[in-house]
């Protein structure tokens, strides 16, 4: 059983952690932005999800295999890119249809939902981060190890899902002020395409 003070301590770091811009939350609000808050909220769901996949493979070792070979950890690293790029150039490039009396991209919640399960299964940074982060809060004296790390991956996860639904609130009313400017419409599938590219981009380069 996790040492109560132990998950104390880790959902605080994890809760200060998950608030900090990083590539979740810019998947997240430019969701929101564009579409809503349920986009919104249904891509941070779909985040969630990818990291209990993550949690799982962590338990059962998959993570660690990607960690220890370097070509096995350049392929995910590169489908992963590879598919934001795709989904940015999609937004850039595909003439969206929009709902004009709301000013929303029509994209569905199920839709945002699937492509950010891929997008972050898709990452091996998270991968790692799982890997290394996870075992630091692990108590080996309190037994049931697996169980430990489990907990551990499902409070992140859990934590992460709060972040999003906080980002997607405020970008979603930002997004409404937004859209109702004619302007704001015609690029808006342009800038969020261009994050799209420059996550995929960041993730191809970045190394182990």
């Amino acid at each position: 059983m996790i040492d109560p003070a132990v998950l104390l301590t880790y959902s605080l770091i994890v809760l200060g952690f998950v608030f900090i811009p990083g590539p979740a939350t810019l998947l997240t609000v430019a969701r929101a932005t564009t579409s809503g808050t349920k986009v919104g909220i249904a891509t941070g769901a779909g985040i969630t999800a990818g990291d209990f996949l993550h949690t799982i493979m962590a338990v059962v070792g998959i993570s660690a295999i990607i960690a220890a070979s370097a070509t096995l950890f350049t392929i995910v690293k590169y489908l992963g890119a590879a598919y934001l790029v795709y989904l940015g150039l999609k937004a850039i490039f595909e003439k969206t249809s929009v709902d004009l009396g709301q000013g929303r991209v029509s994209i569905t919640a199920s839709l945002a939902f699937r492509q950010a399960i891929l997008a972050e299964v898709l990452n091996p940074k998270t991968a790692l981060f799982f890997l290394a982060f996870l075992p630091q809060f692990v108590v080996p004296e309190k037994g049931f190890v697996v169980l430990q790390l489990t907990t551990l991956g499902i409070v992140f996860a859990l934590i992460g899902f709060f972040s999003t639904i906080v980002y997607s609130v405020a970008a979603g009313g930002l997004g409404i002020f937004l859209r109702r400017n004619p302007a704001v419409l015609k690029w808006q599938g342009k800038v969020v395409g261009s994050i799209y590219c420059a996550l995929g981009i960041r993730l191809a380069l970045q190394e182990r």
